[in-house]
């Protein structure tokens, strides 16, 4: 299977070198030519499968180069207990007949990121011995949140890789920006942005695309790869939990093989629910994507007007990695409906030019048949913590708890009653104090007394790794302008 640039589809390219390069030289996202089809029969094959074969059988739909061997030997490393602390990986919960959750944080980092990024290091190290790249690669980052501790993680020590990692200055919570600070590994580096994180994202794409840059780095043996979800391997570990959430509901009784499921994600980069759309293509019953936002609803309003306009006030919220106004994922989603890598890179110059773009009639037909939005605010998500919490004894993140919302006012406007699937993106001990708060406490603990506080309140224990980070030293303190970015970076390779 060839992968081309959302913004030149005329040269394509390896699976390999797409996982390499993380982002095409055009600045365009590599995409594939086409998804494929899971085979007559294979949902039902995959029902009785481990998730770690479930992940083997759907990327190497994708990964041709890749053999089943490689790939088995991957998921086995990627997904074992040492790493996450169910044998399901990606369990589901269910709350009522037609209402579930699909939890995606029982990984080291304790987010959803971990489920592409414990995969990640093992398939870029590979595909760097498949195009025989003798350089080491520089994986940036920049992370609103999660993506940072989950790459910091997965590439800590990878021979041949040295990762750097731009976080907006405070606009993290305090217990992500610990497990970023502390982390361990003799190479990796952690910064933060002054300013928020489109602000780090856009500092990391200009850096992607400065030839002068690239030069240097590689006259020191070095070149720029990414683990951001602009690299297609970061996406690709994404499809394999909806595919496999859905097996799962119809192992356990709780949908009949070929029933829809509508899908509700809480997405900032549009990469997540970009995935569950994959998982539809390729032949999961997937009913309507509902698309949840924070107060920065730029993704709502595209998704129900056809217009993006970054041009608003940027908010700090309680959920902050899904504070982003430029969703870079939606540049694939866009190529997904055009089929013409012309139109997606005037998009992508106007809305560089000027911060705002609007797609055609066809475009917004396209997307209102599959997908509907909305978004709730830091008051409403509190109140969504509280009521689930004592409706069904179930403890949610504020992320997950835009996305309960967001599921709520879609059935209570379309009276859609479908079997629905909420995507829980990250331990509510991430967020201790908003949930906390959300639950009625008034006085919040200093420092990381706060997990033994939210442990206090609701006799949930906190993840081993995130009481872990009691006895971590702080590793990393700097702060950069954004027009510095590039300093650190080869600071860190000197």
């Amino acid at each position: 299977m060839q992968y081309i640039s959302t913004r030149n589809n005329q040269q394509g390219c390896t699976a390999a070198q797409a996982i390499s390069q993380g982002l095409a030289r055009d600045g365009g996202l590599r995409t594939p030519m086409y998804i494929p089809k899971l085979p007559k029969g294979a949902l039902e094959q995959l029902c009785s499968m481990s998730y770690q074969q479930r992940a083997v059988y759907v990327m190497g739909l994708f990964l041709e180069e890749f053999s089943a061997a490689e790939l088995t030997g991957f998921a086995a490393k990627a997904y074992s207990l040492d790493k996450f602390d169910t044998p399901a990986v990606a369990p589901v919960h269910t709350l009522e007949d037609n209402l579930h959750c699909l939890e995606l944080w029982h990984g080291p980092t304790c987010a959803f990121k971990d489920m592409a990024l414990q995969m990640l290091p093992h398939l870029l190290t590979a595909s760097l011995k498949k195009t025989q790249e003798d350089k080491t690669v520089c994986i940036l980052v920049a992370t609103s949140g999660d993506t940072g501790k989950g790459a910091l993680e997965g590439f800590r020590d990878v021979d041949n890789t040295r990762i750097m990692v731009f976080y907006p200055k405070d606009g993290v919570s305090q217990v992500q920006q610990l497990q970023m600070t502390t982390q361990e590994g003799d190479n990796v580096g952690v910064c933060a942005v002054h300013g928020n994180f489109d602000d780090a994202q856009t500092g990391v794409k200009r850096l992607f695309s400065d030839e002068a840059l690239r030069e240097k780095l590689a006259e020191r043996g070095y070149f720029l790869s990414s683990a951001n979800s602009i690299n297609w391997g970061r996406v690709l570990p994404q499809i394999v939990y909806y595919v496999s959430a859905y097996c799962d509901l119809v192992r356990d009784g709780k949908l009949t093989m070929g029933d829809k499921l509508n899908i509700c994600v809480p997405t900032g980069n549009f990469g997540n629910i970009l995935a569950a759309y994959y998982a539809g293509e390729m032949g999961v019953p997937v009913g309507k994507l509902i698309c949840a936002s924070n107060s920065n609803n730029v993704l709502t309003e595209f998704l129900t007007t056809g217009v993006y306009d970054r041009n608003r006030t940027f908010y700090t919220t309680t959920s902050p990695s899904m504070d982003i106004l430029i969703s870079s994922n939606l540049e694939r989603l866009l190529y997904a409906v055009e089929q013409d890598s012309e139109a997606v890179r005037g998009y992508m110059e106007q809305l560089n030019a000027c911060g705002k773009y609007e797609v055609s009639d066809k475009v917004k037909a396209w997307i209102a048949k599959r997908f509907c939005a909305g978004f709730c605010d830091d008051a409403q998500t509190a109140k969504v913590i509280e009521r689930i919490y004592r409706q069904y004894d179930y403890l949610i993140d504020t992320h997950t708890a835009v996305a309960f919302d967001v599921m709520e006012q879609y059935r209570r406007e379309t009276g859609d009653e479908t079997a629905a699937l909420v995507v829980s993106t990250a331990s509510p001990f991430k967020f201790c104090d908003s949930v906390l708060t959300a639950l009625g406490q008034t006085e919040i603990a200093d420092g990381l007394a706060v997990l033994d506080q939210l442990t206090e309140v609701t006799g949930r224990t906190a993840p081993v790794p995130l009481a872990g980070l009691r006895d971590k030293r702080v590793r990393f303190t700097a702060s950069v302008d954004k027009e510095r970015m590039e300093d650190v970076v080869l600071g860190m390779l000197d």
